[in-house]
């Protein structure tokens, strides 16, 4: 049930983009590419979702590649993968980002 995530050279374009276009998916990307060493769980980066509905996120940004999740005790920690997009699509999540600014609150902000 758990599937891996993709290679570096199985990353695909459309899925990644696919995967960006949810604005809540995009908040938590811009969220890691901007404080990557914070190493929020994944209860920090959507405090406002249901579990459920976290995971169906989560797991859309693991299927196309665009995060991977770590162990770090009793929490798991989404890890973008930078370098891996970085290499395969170049620019481009510079790019989805800067457009995205908008999106990002700071992650110690409550609402």
């Amino acid at each position: 049930m758990n599937a891996a995530a993709p290679t570096r050279e199985q990353l695909s374009l459309p899925a990644v983009l696919e995967a960006l276009a949810n604005p809540l998916r995009l908040r938590v990307v811009a969220q890691l590419a901007a404080a990557p060493e914070a190493g929020l769980s994944c209860g920090e980066l959507l405090p406002d979702v249901s579990k459920s509905t976290a995971s169906h996120h989560w797991r859309i940004l693991r299927d196309a590649g665009i995060l991977e999740h770590r162990r770090d005790g009793r929490h798991i920690r989404p890890v973008l993968r930078r370098a891996d997009l970085d290499a395969r699509f170049p620019g481009l999540l510079d790019v989805v980002l800067a457009n995205a600014r908008e999106l990002v609150r700071p992650a110690s902000a409550t609402s």
